[in-house]
């Protein structure tokens, strides 16, 4: 390795450095946080890539890596020594790094009052046994996840999911060049727009699935309750001109529609995302086992103001990308609204039965994982 080349892996490992410290330590959220850092770096574009693979990486295995490093430290560290040991001991076990670089370039990377205590502690980790003492560190997973989806789905499913999800997740590109993961235009295909059919899309942003369903010569209502998210989903109507698809700023549950009014209704509502973990990074510590039970109340609220809007003998779907029986099972079975009647709508491939609706598991497709329901709605 030339002079410019430790130069530059010190640079990017610096600011990987900085990246996982502010996310361990402030809550950022990387793919917000580590865009800025880049936008504002001199980092080249193999750098920058590098960079990427670190943050990610190693905040997704922060637990593992956490375990690594703390056999061999004897006193409490700062933030940012913790987080220069993340990112070393990322490289050194999970990229499988040449030790003598990935150690050498981390330390230079390190303020120089505890490069020792960096060169010492890594070095024990490339020469150590690290036998895992469990699953959930070893996937880096917090126990509660981990305990959720093996009750959920059995623990093959469970561990199978979880493995794939620690994988960064393939670009899929639609042929309208918008890019979307393949379990979400499978849930565009499971509302079964038809060219003249009048859809509301509930919780819309950012617009992937509105625009395409707009896309079958549907008009769609895009709905969102916060502007700013709005505004982006117009954004995503002007580059595709996806000229039906109409964007509005509406609460789902105070609706300004009147009943009966759409013929088909999408509900992608708001989950705890465990289907969906391989593209937020930062996700599996944001989010606790308390907060499955606060959404599925906010599910539950949705869906029923849905079921409200669809017209006599039209399509009422709800999809989410988590993988709990709470969420979505427990929310379909419990959609009752006095005067209406819901018969489940079969659904065949790429759909795991699951309840009366479908389920698609990461390792299925190679996708996110996606829950939905389809009812056709009629009057008792």
């Amino acid at each position: 390795m030339d002079d410019n080349e430790n130069m530059s892996g010190v640079a990017a490992r610096k600011l990987a450095i900085e990246a996982v410290m502010r996310i361990n330590e402030k809550g950022a959220y990387a793919n917000i946080l580590l865009p800025q850092l880049l936008e504002r770096s001199n980092l080249d574009t193999r750098d920058r890539g590098f960079v990427t693979e670190l943050v990610y990486g190693s905040t997704r295995a922060r637990r593992a890596c956490e375990w690594l490093v703390e056999r061999y430290l004897h006193s409490e560290v700062d933030a940012r020594v913790r987080a220069t040991l993340q990112i070393g001991a990322y490289q050194l076990v999970h990229m499988g790094m040449p030790p003598h670089a990935a150690v050498s370039a981390t330390v230079s990377a390190a303020p120089k009052r505890v490069r020792g205590l960096i060169n010492a502690v890594l070095r024990k980790v490339a020469s150590g046994d690290n036998v895992w003492p469990n699953q959930a560190t070893e996937l880096s997973y917090p126990d509660w996840i981990i305990h959720q989806l093996s009750t959920d789905l059995g623990e093959a499913d469970a561990m199978a999911a979880l493995a794939i999800m620690n994988e960064p997740a393939t670009v899929s590109v639609r042929d309208d060049g918008y890019v979307q993961d393949p379990a979400s235009q499978f849930v565009v295909d499971a509302v079964g727009a038809c060219p003249g059919d009048l859809i509301l899309d509930m919780c819309a942003a950012p617009g992937g699935k509105a625009t395409g369903l707009a896309a079958t010569g549907a008009t769609v209502i895009a709905a969102d309750q916060r502007y700013k998210r709005t505004k982006l989903m117009q954004s995503n109507v002007d580059k595709l001109d996806a000229s039906t698809m109409h964007c509005v700023t509406a609460d789902g549950n105070v609706n300004p529609y009147r009943p009966g009014s759409f013929d088909r209704v999408l509900v992608d509502a708001p989950c705890s995302g465990l289907g969906a973990l391989r593209r937020r990074a930062d996700a599996r510590w944001h989010i606790d086992a308390a907060s499955v039970g606060r959404l599925k109340a906010i599910q539950q609220d949705l869906l029923t103001q849905a079921a409200l809007l669809v017209k006599p003998g039209g399509t009422l779907v709800y999809s989410l990308c988590t993988l709990t029986i709470a969420e979505s099972i427990e929310v379909a079975e419990n959609l009752k609204v006095d005067g209406l009647s819901f018969e489940p709508n079969p659904l065949g491939a790429p759909w795991r039965p699951w309840g009366t609706g479908g389920l698609i598991l990461p390792q299925d497709q190679g996708t996110d994982g996606m829950a939905l329901f389809s009812w056709t709605v009629t009057t008792d």
